[in-house]
């Protein structure tokens, strides 16, 4: 019988340092190694001050690893390269938005300069779920700091991507949003796409993740959601 071909996983790092610096002495915490295929999670969890955003900074490729590799679709992470850009949604800890567009505007924009069609019944959907109707029409300046957060997030989801990568999604968000949330990227997962995500929520990792990180100053350990959602109910 012929071999099944091997599946190229959506994310592999093979021994990453990363950090600030220019060699492996300013790395934040040990070379991480894991991989997550279609349909797959991951959750990097970890006390602040550990790495964290710094490893997804590098997985989205805003910042040059140390040491080691990222691969992704297969191929080293490349921000520039046009199938990175169209099948990657990123989501990192800052406001990134379009102040002179409206809420409406600016997630029909994004949908469109993705290349979507007739995406004016996905858009009021995603409004309508990350709770912004009311403020369809404001512009994200004049939004509060967690409507501005549901913005980035509702973008993410109005575009196309095989591969979503979300710093802290959870944060600026109120308990009924952050299950809303929870089960938009459980659903994201089950349907065949892959999230990498950082995350103090241990309900995001328990109803989200399928393997986890866990960021020390001094080691790296893969485990599982469980005791990944422990660990962080322990800090």
């Amino acid at each position: 019988m012929p071999k099944k071909p091997a599946t190229t996983p959506l994310v592999r790092a093979a021994k990453v340092s990363v950090g600030y610096g220019s060699d492996l002495a300013s790395a934040v915490c040990p070379p991480i190694s894991v991989q997550i295929g279609a349909g797959q999670a991951l959750a990097v969890v970890g006390a602040n001050g550990t790495g964290k955003s710094t490893f997804l900074r590098a997985v989205a490729g805003l910042l040059d690893v140390l040491g080691g590799r990222i691969d992704v679709f297969g191929v080293p992470v490349d921000e520039r390269s046009r199938r990175f850009r169209a099948d990657v949604a990123t989501v990192l800890d800052e406001d990134s938005y379009l102040p002179a567009l409206t809420v409406r505007e600016h997630l029909l924009l994004t949908a469109r300069g993705h290349g979507m069609t007739q995406v004016s019944d996905l858009v009021t959907d995603v409004i309508e779920e990350f709770g912004l109707t009311a403020r369809q029409h404001a512009a994200p300046t004049a939004l509060s700091s967690g409507q501005r957060r549901r913005l980035l997030l509702a973008s993410a989801f109005v575009r196309p991507r095989r591969l979503m990568i979300l710093d802290e999604p959870e944060q600026r968000l109120d308990s009924g949003m952050r299950d809303r949330l929870a089960t938009r990227l459980a659903g994201e997962r089950t349907s065949g796409g892959g999230v990498v995500m950082a995350t103090h929520d241990p309900v995001l990792v328990r109803e989200v993740a399928t393997r986890a990180v866990l960021l020390s100053d001094d080691a790296v350990h893969v485990v599982t959601p469980e005791v990944a959602a422990q660990a962080i109910e322990s800090l």
